[in-house]
């Protein structure tokens, strides 16, 4: 048993790295330009060469990828000459590089010109003052200094070079002098839990993503709480009772709402029960991150649409399974021996009979994770589906990385807890 886990933990992760690599360079190349989709179409070709280049996409693709796996603070450290750490900022919570100049954090920003420092205080504040600092001459004779700036980038000012920038604020896009000619936008990378910035929000992927996993977590959580037990209910007795009119009923109807695609059915539930009943609210709207925790009723619709979807996959596969053990010469040799028939069946079928469900089961835990993109659309709620279309949408590369590594180890763990259990239903088998 420890050698299955030991190779299935191994396969994992050369799997997660394989999926990480193609996908990758599939969204490298079929994205295009991402910064037309920040800018706008009307921008110059100007201002996406100054973004791209604070976006550090001027790098080559392997050296992004790269950095994004197993971050870049190793190779910035080099060019800074100090050490650079992260502190939380005590505003947002989210976390700032520094550079630890003999124990004092600083960043730096280029003023008319001349270098002025900003050293942060033990309440989180910057205090700005004049840079004690010695300018490098390079091979091409310029005077050059490499430092952190306050977007949390490595960077490198030219003295008497200022390049001409495009900053994005709250109010758009300003262009601004006294820029780097170089940037080297920092990461720790996704092997140390940090999956780089959001293009598309501005903000960490870790802070823009953990939110809509929780929410879906709570929506296929309670739709796999909702639909297994009534499924392996409804998928035994249509075993048991092969050819009769409960069989008949609980397999068409099972088919009809595992035929309907889930737009249909969710459009349908949100005007009877959302718009004609109102029983429940028709669009999952979030007044506040913990809606889902204040108001539960905006579970119910996509629960009811995801439970008549994925109801009949696991009632069919439960009764086809029921059906062939029920049939099996041990079962009827029990029952003629006159052992109670709802003993035979809990005791000795059902067992036996789950042994293909499970891998069913466990497969639909992939898709309620990672497939409910439909659902979620329709009903506007804000979970890890949706995450990943608007992210693929728009070409945040970042966020589309980290949520799909998410959903294939997800995936993954998911398989070998599916092996493991067969070792509980069957104990005869057994993993070298």
């Amino acid at each position: 048993m420890a050698r299955f886990i030991f190779r299935s933990i191994v396969s994992t992760m050369i799997t997660v790295l394989l999926v990480s690599v193609a996908l990758y360079f599939l969204l490298e190349v079929g994205s295009g330009d991402i910064t037309i989709k920040i800018l706008g179409i009307e921008s110059t070709q100007e201002q996406r060469a100054s973004y791209r280049a604070q976006l550090g996409l001027d790098a080559p693709v392997w050296q992004r990828y790269l950095d994004w796996l197993i971050g870049n603070d190793w190779r910035a450290e080099r060019q800074v000459g100090h050490d650079l750490v992260t502190v939380d900022n005590p505003q947002t919570g989210e976390a700032e590089w520094w550079a630890d100049v003999d124990g004092t954090l600083t960043r730096w920003r280029l003023v008319e010109g001349e270098l002025r420092a900003l050293v942060r205080q033990p309440d989180g504040a910057a205090v700005e003052q004049e840079a004690n600092v010695i300018w490098e001459t390079d091979e091409q004779g310029r005077e050059q200094f490499w430092g952190v700036d306050i977007q949390n980038n490595a960077v490198k000012w030219v003295r008497g070079e200022g390049a001409e920038v495009w900053v994005r604020t709250k109010a758009g896009f300003r262009k601004e002098g006294d820029g780097p000619q170089q940037y080297i936008p920092l990461r720790k990378g996704l092997l140390r839990g940090d999956a780089g910035q959001s293009l598309q929000y501005g903000r960490p992927v870790s802070v823009t993503l953990i939110p809509r996993v929780r929410n879906t977590l709570v929506l296929a959580g309670t739709a796999f709480v909702v639909v297994m037990p009534l499924a392996l209910l409804f998928g035994i007795i249509a075993g048991i009772n092969e050819g009769k009119l409960s069989d008949r009923f609980i397999s068409v109807t099972s088919l009809a709402a595992t035929a309907t695609p889930e737009f249909v059915t969710g459009i349908f539930l949100i005007l009877i029960f959302g718009i004609w009943l109102r029983w429940f609210p028709a669009v999952a709207i979030f007044t506040s991150p913990d809606a889902i925790f204040a108001n539960p009723s905006l579970l119910a619709l996509p629960v009811l649409t995801l439970t008549a979807v994925e109801l009949g996959y696991v009632i069919r596969m439960t009764r086809a399974s029921m059906v062939e053990v029920m049939g099996s010469p041990y079962i009827r040799t029990a029952i003629l021996k006159g052992m109670p028939y709802w003993r035979v069946v809990t005791k000795h079928a059902v067992r036996n009979a789950l042994m293909a469900p499970i891998t069913i089961i466990m497969l639909h835990v992939n898709w309620l994770i990672g497939g409910v993109v439909v659902v979620e659309a329709i009903f506007g709620y804000p979970g890890l589906g949706k995450y990943i279309y608007d992210a693929a949408i728009f070409g945040d590369f970042n966020a589309v990385e980290a949520a799909a590594i998410l959903t294939v180890t997800i995936a993954v763990l998911t398989r070998i807890i599916g092996d493991l259990a067969y070792t509980f239903l069957n104990p005869r088998i057994r993993y070298a």
